[in-house]
């Protein structure tokens, strides 16, 4: 039956009565949002347990995507539009009086994932949700996110992102499909019943608790599921013993110790016990994870030895690589197979996509650490290694070769390595990326596997980003093409024929005006500060590290300052710049990098000389929801991270598919962009990926000739530390030693003045409004292709071998 607006009225107020004892009149936001989100996933419960039997009664191949990060954001705005009640909803609410804008404001974004690869993650979701792909996430329920970030005289504060403060709406807990997960003790081998066994004891047994979220599937009736595991402590959780002595910390110190497994993302590894705890986060969710698919799997009688035939596993970057390790030994421990019929098995179960070039992203453990830790699987890992090694030996004879690609060398154990043995595929998520890992990173693997490796280019769920995000010009992209694009991305190409269009041209216009407008609002709203909305909105938000290179951007608008200072009838269209990022806790040079942007933002904002030329905000605590406020006003998108670093980037999608200019290198998804959109509608500045290979393989580069022989660049880093900024002259000395003295190590000087050429041609090219819309229209009508829906349809024909499903409602 319909839902209609009288039902869905008539049960708001049942539920508000029956969890708060309330009437709707007195009734708090929270409360409201709270009743709101309880109904929604009521009402897509069916779906949810319906899709869960029919794929269990097909015998369909299931995806799990494991991972370290889901990025999910908030849930009531994506989860009403995917069940098509939005509007609905807003009309039912605004009869008691009730905004639901304001409703979804009350919503914690969730502290499960710190930047693109949870986002990714969450995207994928999404995606094989709404294509009808059997696909399930697995990772941790974390009790605190990364941090949440405060803004205090310039430098970031961090303190606890408590987003479970109000419970989580979405989940349910499923304690009855607990598992135990074993760490430290020691192993024996016994021989029984003509083979040898396994015996692990004196083990610390931490139960994993599983919490499910719907994964709602857009406007289609497949629910698929979001599985975190909580660690919670297997028999008591308080020594009554010790109470009663008066020890009470001591009474619920094991607890706490369990707790702390699943507490926070990405404990600090600066120290041994941080790097211990994230070895148990990760071997916590894989073990739990991998226990609950075999559980499941057996429950359907079909026979363990063709699991890989109904299960396809995929490692999201190194961080649950361990679960090549850990599903061997449930073949072999638990179910007695073969060593090699397991093997089989495993390697066709898994794949591995690898996100990162930087090597020091490819985890390593030390070995010692992780002996003691996980004792059997560090056997298991030591037997995968022995045997690949003989393999290696037998191919090329030549010891230093089976040195470079063994799993465990150097006291160390290369997950990386470990999940490309143990996978059928390995993918990087670009083009350059994938080709840089065949020809660069990986290449002893590339050669030994060569058909193994594989791209998928990163793609972004539009149904968040365009739709949901931008609702005005989603509407006039229906009015103008249909709705067709919402369901098959690729359609977006049909607005290219309106690109010239005056009249399409300035609705384009009229929309991004309004959210611009809408945005300069919320700045003045959040930080007191006033904004031109006529101003070009240029945009730089993502994490914050050297080889994004948020330096080069506030080098770049110093520069652009300095020439105002100079000469204050310079003709500039007025510029904002937006920055928004999170630094690690532990990363200085990036934490001095904000407290920098910051400074520079005080002098310039507070500097009435310029005519209010340029202004610089920086956003505090990006998150999702701030991303989904930000990239639809934007004019300009900053990525301009150091050539072959970037893995791929997805922010970059977003802002394209929302219509703005990118200024970009040609590094990581921009290569394929700038192909898409062509370099007429993209600005390309600074180093090719084979000069920055040339650089860093001959040491050539030296930033003190840059400094010396260009004017502007000795102006800036000079007033870095001579006090010119209204700060003490040490506090951007640790910038300038790593510009100068360290030598520059992602090329900010090198590229500073292609850079600058870029910053002014956007200028020229933003003063031809026709030209500009022209350049923005172009952009959205190409972004489709950057769909995570292909991603996804790619992922399931090419390496998870699996099919769309359509789930049938019975009534």
């Amino acid at each position: 039956m319909k839902l209609t607006k009288e039902q869905l009225k008539t049960d708001f107020k049942k539920k508000l009565m029956n969890l708060y004892a309330e009437r709707v009149s007195e009734s708090s936001k929270l409360h409201q949002y709270l009743t709101l989100g309880s109904l929604v996933k009521e009402y897509a419960s069916e779906k949810w347990m319906n899709t869960n039997i029919q794929y269990t009664k097909k015998h369909v191949k299931q995806v799990y995507y494991f991972s370290m990060e889901f990025l999910i954001g908030r849930l009531l705005g994506s989860n009403l539009l995917n069940l098509g009640i939005t509007d609905l909803c807003s009309e039912a609410l605004h009869d008691f009086g009730i905004d639901l804008n304001e409703i979804e404001e009350v919503e914690n974004d969730a502290g499960l994932g710190n930047g693109g690869l949870g986002r990714l993650a969450a995207c994928f979701l999404d995606s094989m949700a709404s294509i009808g792909i059997p696909g399930h996430g697995c990772g941790i329920r974390y009790d605190y996110g990364l941090f949440e970030q405060k803004i205090i005289n310039g430098y970031q504060v961090e303190i606890p992102d408590n987003w479970l403060k109000h419970g989580n709406v979405w989940e349910v807990r499923k304690e009855d499909k607990a598992a135990v997960v074993k760490f430290g003790g020691k192993v024996s081998t016994v021989f029984e019943d003509n083979k040898l066994c396994f015996k692990h004891e004196d083990y610390e047994a931490v139960l994993a608790i599983p919490y499910d979220t719907p994964v709602i599937g857009y406007e289609n009736n497949t629910v698929n599921t979001l599985r975190l595991w909580s660690a919670e402590t297997v028999d008591k959780d308080f020594d009554l013993d010790s109470f009663s002595k008066g020890e009470y910390t001591k009474a619920v110190e094991h607890k706490y110790s369990v707790q702390s497994i699943s507490q926070v993302l990405y404990p600090d590894d600066t120290r041994a016990d941080g790097k211990i705890l994230r070895l148990k986060q990760q071997y916590f969710f894989v073990s739990a994870g991998l226990q609950s698919i075999i559980r499941r799997y057996k429950k359907s009688n079909l026979p363990i030895n063709r699991f890989d035939e109904f299960i396809a596993i995929h490692i999201n970057d190194t961080h649950p690589s361990i679960a090549v390790a850990e599903l061997m030994r449930l073949l072999v421990d638990e179910e007695n197979l073969s060593w090699d019929d397991a093997f089989k098995i495993t390697t066709n179960t898994f794949a591995y996509t690898n996100h990162t070039i930087m090597s020091e992203a490819l985890e390593k453990w030390p070995i010692e650490m992780f002996k003691k830790l996980l004792p059997r699987i560090f056997m298991i890992v030591e037997e995968i290694d022995r045997r690949f090694c003989i393999e290696i030996n037998e191919k090329y004879n030549d010891p230093q070769k089976v040195h470079d690609m063994a799993i465990i060398s150097d006291g160390n154990i290369k997950m990386a390595y470990l999940a490309i043995v143990g996978s059928h595929s390995v993918n990087g998520v670009a083009k350059l990326h994938t080709e840089i890992l065949k020809s660069r990173e990986l290449n002893n693997f590339y050669n030994f596997y060569p058909y193994k490796f594989n791209n998928k280019t990163n793609g972004i769920t539009h149904r968040r980003w365009l739709l949901k995000s931008n609702p005005k010009l989603s509407s006039l992209i229906t009015e103008t093409i249909g709705n067709k694009w919402i369901h098959d991305p690729n359609k977006l190409i049909d607005i290219l024929a309106f690109s010239k269009n005056a009249s399409f041209q300035n609705k384009i216009y009229e929309i991004k005006q309004s959210n611009k407008i809408d945005f300069a609002n919320h700045v003045k709203d959040n930080y007191g500060i006033i904004i031109d909305p006529n101003s070009i909105y240029d945009v730089q938000v993502k994490r914050l590290h050297a080889y994004k290179r948020q330096l080069l951007n506030i080098f770049g608008i110093l520069d652009l300052y300095y020439r105002l200072k100079s000469n204050p009838n310079l003709d500039i269209v007025p510029r904002t710049f937006f920055f928004g990022a999170k630094a690690a806790p532990g990363y200085y040079l990036a934490k001095r990098t904000i407290k920098l942007i910051n400074t520079v933002a005080d002098k310039i904002n507070n500097d009435s000389s310029i005519n209010g030329k340029i202004k610089i905000i920086f956003l505090e605590n990006y998150s999702v929801s701030l991303a989904e406020k930000i990239i639809p006003c934007a004019d300009v998108s900053e990525q301009i991270s150091t050539t072959t670093k970037e893995a791929s980037g997805t922010g970059n999608m977003k802002f394209m598919m929302n219509g703005a200019i990118t200024v970009a290198t040609l590094d990581g998804a921009n290569v394929e962009m700038s192909e898409a959109v062509g370099e007429n509608n993209i600005v390309i500045f600074g180093m090719k990926k084979d000069d920055v290979i040339d650089l860093e393989k001959n040491k050539t580069y030296h930033s003190i000739d840059y400094y010396n022989s260009d004017s502007r660049i000795k102006f800036i880093i000079d007033n870095l530390i001579n006090g010119s900024l209204d700060v003490p002259t040490s506090e951007f000395a640790d910038i300038h030693k790593y510009l100068i003295a360290n030598n520059d190590e992602y090329f900010v000087l090198k590229d500073f003045d292609s850079y600058i050429n870029a910053e002014n041609k956007i200028d020229g090219l933003y003063k031809n409004r026709g030209k500009w819309l022209e350049m923005s229209i172009s952009n959205i009508a190409h972004s489709g292709v950057f769909s995570s829906d292909n991603t996804i349809e790619q992922y399931s024909k090419e390496i998870w071998n699996t099919d769309r499903i359509t789930i049938n409602m019975h009534h």
